[in-house]
This record gives C-alpha cells, sequence and structure tokens, in this order.
C-alpha cells in the first residue's frame, strides 16, 4: 500500500512538469509570433509604392519631408506618413451633371443674366489637375470645390458682359478663353494647387419656359416702372414752366401793385404838401375851398328831405325826390 503511493505521486509530479512546459512553451510562442507580426507590419510601413500618375508628400509629425514621384520609397515606420496625391486630369461639368448617363441641368448653375438683361442657359465642362500636390493637399480641405465656385464666379462675370445673341452663337469662343484665363490667374494668386487644362462651352440655349416667363414678370415691371417715370418727367416738363409762369405773373402783379401803391401815396403827399402850402398862404380860402370839395363828392348820393318838423310821413318818400 506505501509503495503504490508513492508511486502514484511521482506520477502526479510528472504531470505537473509537463504542464509547465507547455505553458512556457505556448507564452513563447505567443511572443514569437507577436514579434513576427510587428516586424512584418515594419516592413510593411516602412515601404510605400508611388504609381506613374501619382506623387507622394511624405510627412513627418505634419511636416513635409519630401515629395515622390513614381518609385519605391523607404519610410521610417508609424513616424513618416506618405500621402498619395493623384496627379491625372480630372473633368467636372458646370451647369448640369451627368446621371445614369443623361446631363441633367443645375438651373442655380447654368442659368446666367446677359448685358441685354436677359437669360441664357449655358453648361461648361472643366478639366483640370493637381499642379502643386502640397498645396493641394494642405491648402483646402476640398480643393476641386473651391475651384468649382471659382469657375462659377468667374463664368457669371463673364457672360454678363455679353449679349444673349452672343452668347448662344459667336463669342462662345472668347467667353471661354476670358474665363479660363481669370480662373487661373485667381487659383495662381490663392495657392490652391491645382491648374486649369481646359475650359470648354457645352451648350448654350434659353433657359425653360417657367424661367422665361419669371423674365418676363420682371422685365414687364420694369417696363411699368420705366412709362411711370416717363411719365412723370413728362408731366414735369408740362406742368413746371405753367408754374413758373403762374409764379412770374403773381411777382409781377404784386410789383405793380407795390409800385402803383407807392406812386399813389407819393401823390397823396405831394397834394397834401401842395395845399398845406396853400393853407399857410390862405387859410381861410383854404378851408371853405376844401369844404366844398367835400360836399361835391359827399351830397351827390345823400337824399335829403325838407320837413318842418311836424308833417307826417309817408312812406315810402323816394317819390317825393324825383
Amino acid at each position: 500500500m506505501f509503495g503504490n503511493g508513492q508511486q502514484s505521486n511521482g506520477h502526479y509530479s510528472g504531470g505537473v512538469v509537463n504542464q509547465g512546459a507547455s505553458m512556457k512553451n505556448a507564452k513563447k510562442g505567443i511572443i514569437i509570433g507577436a514579434l513576427v507580426i510587428f516586424l512584418m507590419l515594419c516592413v510593411g510601413q516602412s515601404f510605400y509604392q508611388v504609381k506613374e500618375q501619382e506623387q507622394a508628400i511624405l510627412t513627418m509629425f505634419g511636416k513635409v519631408i519630401r515629395v515622390d514621384t513614381a518609385g519605391l520609397y523607404f519610410k521610417v515606420p508609424f513616424i513618416q506618413q506618405a500621402h498619395l496625391i493623384d496627379m491625372t486630369t480630372h473633368g467636372i461639368g458646370i451647369g448640369y451633371v451627368i446621371k445614369d448617363g443623361q446631363n441633367i441641368t443645375v438651373d442655380d448653375e447654368g442659368v446666367m443674366i446677359t448685358s441685354d438683361f436677359n437669360f441664357v442657359d449655358i453648361d461648361f465642362y472643366l478639366e483640370y489637375k493637381v499642379s502643386d500636390p502640397v498645396a493641394a493637399f494642405y491648402n483646402t480641405e476640398d480643393p476641386a470645390a473651391v475651384m468649382k465656385n471659382m469657375a462659377l464666379a468667374n463664368i457669371r462675370n463673364t457672360v454678363v458682359n455679353y449679349t444673349v445673341d452672343d452668347v448662344i452663337t459667336t463669342a462662345k469662343g472668347q467667353i471661354q478663353s476670358e474665363v479660363k484665363e481669370k480662373l487661373q490667374k485667381e487659383l495662381s494668386d490663392n495657392n490652391i494647387g491645382i491648374t486649369v487644362v481646359n475650359l470648354s462651352v457645352q451648350d448654350a440655349e434659353p433657359p425653360t419656359q417657367e424661367i422665361v416667363q419669371a423674365f418676363k414678370s420682371v422685365e414687364t415691371a420694369k417696363q411699368g416702372k420705366e412709362t411711370a417715370v416717363n411719365n412723370a418727367k413728362k408731366y414735369k416738363s408740362e406742368e413746371l414752366p405753367k408754374a413758373e409762369a403762374e409764379a412770374d405773373k403773381i411777382i409781377q402783379d404784386a410789383e405793380a401793385a407795390k409800385q402803383a401803391r407807392i406812386a399813389e401815396a407819393e401823390g397823396q403827399v405831394a397834394r397834401f404838401n401842395e395845399m398845406y402850402e396853400q393853407y399857410k398862404l390862405q387859410p381861410y380860402i383854404t378851408k371853405k375851398r376844401l369844404f366844398y370839395e367835400a360836399m361835391e363828392d359827399v351830397l351827390p348820393d345823400l337824399k335829403v328831405i325838407i320837413t318842418d318838423g311836424n308833417t307826417e310821413q309817408m312812406l315810402p318818400l323816394d317819390s317825393f325826390n324825383n
């Protein structure tokens, strides 16, 4: 019994030793596997491929180290980053979008006003590519969207200088050249990192009927305004001379009345002074003459009834004075 017990303890001790060795081997295998994976990641992060139509910006802690063209390059893993920039030519439509193989008009972009106050629906196709990968990557979040907004602004500023007939017929080439030149200058001034390859007018035609109708309403209102202004100017040109003439007549009449009153007053003063001089020479005679002259002015308009005071008056008395 005792011997059997010793034998059992021996088997137990051997099993424990074997289990511990297995665990150590497993841990060692995990560590080795992790190291292998890490080394593979390091190798994978240490090299990058730049294709023929690409350029790569190598940065470290956000700072540009270099710009690489096509080829295989080494970088410090997990510290340096390579940003691939597509250098091929791209194209976008302005005034329309392509959906299911069909060109769908975008009225907010394509409809523009001309110098003769008409609307035109004009579509452009813009081809561009990256000219400065660092500027395109760092200076704007979406350089293509910024470029499209600039293109729209320059197109509108150019089309507004032409009549609708010119835009639809003979001026397309000139408009293309002007817009391309303006857009390229604005892109360069703002350092967007994009250059214009080509800009062409795809189509130019009158806008939809709804827009035409709205424009006609605006034109009608504008013509109504002009008619009202012209009528007001005509009324002013007709009535102003009349009013000025009436004002001049009133002023002239007032001036004439003023001069007449002054002359009359001066005449009365002169007459009074003359009578006063005579009065000083012959006071009594002058008084009598003035009295008689006053009676001559007053008596012809008076009705005189002579009575003894006791005679009964009969009405009317006018017949007795005839």
